[in-house]
């Protein structure tokens, strides 16, 4: 396997990312990879919002994983900047080889070099093997999160 290698995601992407999210149990029932113009608005939307990145990991000239990071301005904590992830996801095929800690490390690079104090992601309770695989790098349960539909 080639090394991966990490940019932001270009609007050519959004098929690639929206197959990686549904792809997984969760995912299944809440993506729609079909509905590409739906992904298109979205990604320009996030791409125009100079506290998002949206990143992908391209192996070989196919992306392989993405993951969607936040920055977060604040009062609390003395003013601090946190870098909020999500939407973190891995081709199923390449799980377990090291891409995943590499993209970690590289979003890691990306939140400090932007000044931030602290990393915190989602991830969905039924996720346990991603919850192994974060507190492998050093992540550790913090927040009871909540969530209500609008």
């Amino acid at each position: 396997m080639t090394a991966p290698v990490f940019r932001r995601a270009l609007r050519s992407d959004t098929v690639a990312i929206a197959r990686l999210l549904a792809d997984d149990a969760l995912g299944s029932d809440r993506e729609d990879p079909a509905a590409s113009e739906t992904y298109l608005e979205a990604f320009d939307r996030v791409d125009a919002d100079q506290h998002q990145l949206l990143a992908v990991a391209q192996i070989d000239g196919a992306v392989l994983a993405c993951l969607q990071m936040t920055f977060v301005p604040g009062l609390s904590n003395q003013g601090a900047t946190f870098a909020l992830l999500q939407a973190v996801r891995v081709d199923a095929s390449l799980r377990g080889q090291g891409v995943g800690q590499a993209f970690m490390a590289w979003a890691m690079d990306q939140a400090r070099a932007r000044g931030c104090a602290a990393m915190e992601l989602f991830t969905h309770e039924s996720r346990r093997d991603a919850q192994r695989f974060y507190a492998r790098l050093g992540f550790s349960p913090s927040h009871v999160g909540m969530r209500r539909a609008l």
